[in-house]
């Protein structure tokens, strides 16, 4: 093995270093933002709200509303690093290279251009899959530990539904391998990395339309309206011939929609890669 190759990784290290130094920072803050409000910010809502317990009006009580907001708002940021991914992909990573004719340099230093994909998206998949790992983990111990505080945010919105699974790690390696495959299909990184960007945000719509689908919803008649718990995503409900209908899913299926979904992209994220190789071998050759 020539030492190109042997040196591979460690280049692609050295070239990509200050994008993974930026992803490890977005990560570290992301995970301290909620270590701090889990530590100080749910205490102090807590203690705001049983001091209130005996009050007529109390405008403390509605801190809880603000701890729920910010939780929100990790969440959203948290689910959509993978559209910073796909840029980063489509971008920094293939297109510039490709782009400034460094691609074909490597090839000609007894690196083949397989070999040359493999290093990029295999230690790029490591670090992201890393990163989304541990928000996720981090995400759901700060949602179980006082989701009694979260009452403006639901299981089944698309920012945390991502936020609480493996789905946040599915997206973040389909858009790396969807920005590839821009990446080599275009050749240009502004081109690259706006499709990508696009192609994943698209991604991510449909599935967020259809996702009421992706399972069985459960369907409840009764001559009455029925009571539903609290926090059952209401897929269609009203009233017919034959008395009120509600069509919903319980919290129960929090997992089945996640795992199903997970599938659906990995699946997308597997077929972009081998479309990826089947371009760069053509473009290679």
């Amino acid at each position: 093995m020539s030492a190109a190759v042997q040196g591979l990784p460690r280049t692609v290290l050295r070239l990509h270093r200050t994008a993974l130094l930026i992803w490890a920072a977005v990560v570290a803050g992301l995970v301290g933002w909620l270590v701090y409000l889990n530590e100080v910010t749910a205490p102090a809502t807590r203690r705001a709200v049983q001091a209130c317990a005996h009050a007529d009006v109390c405008i403390d009580a509605f801190d809880s509303f603000d701890y729920g907001n910010t939780v929100g708002w990790v969440g959203t940021l948290i689910c959509y690093t993978f559209l910073a991914v796909a840029v980063f992909a489509g971008g920094a990573l293939v297109g510039r290279e490709l782009e400034s004719g460094t691609a074909r340099l490597a090839w000609t230093q007894g690196v083949t251009p397989v070999r040359w994909l493999t290093a990029k998206l295999a230690l790029s998949a490591v670090a992201v899959a890393a990163g989304g790992l541990a928000l996720v983990l981090v995400f759901r111990w700060s949602w179980a530990a006082n989701e009694d505080l979260i009452p403006v945010t639901n299981w089944y919105q698309n920012d945390i539904i991502v936020a609480r699974g493996p789905l946040t790690v599915a997206y973040g390696l389909c858009a790396l391998a969807v920005g590839a495959l821009t990446a080599l299909l275009l050749r240009r990184t502004l081109a690259a990395l706006g499709a990508a960007f696009a192609a994943m945000w698209l991604l991510n719509f449909l599935l967020t339309r259809y996702r009421a689908d992706l399972w069985p919803a459960v369907t409840r008649t009764s001559p009455s309206e029925p009571d539903l718990a609290y926090d059952v995503w209401r897929v269609n409900w009203g009233r017919n011939a034959d008395g009120y209908f509600a069509v919903y899913h319980p919290a129960s299926h929090f997992w089945a929609l996640q795992w199903v979904e997970t599938g659906i992209v990995l699946t997308v994220a597997a077929l972009t890669t081998a479309a990826a190789y089947a371009v760069l071998r053509r473009r290679a050759a």
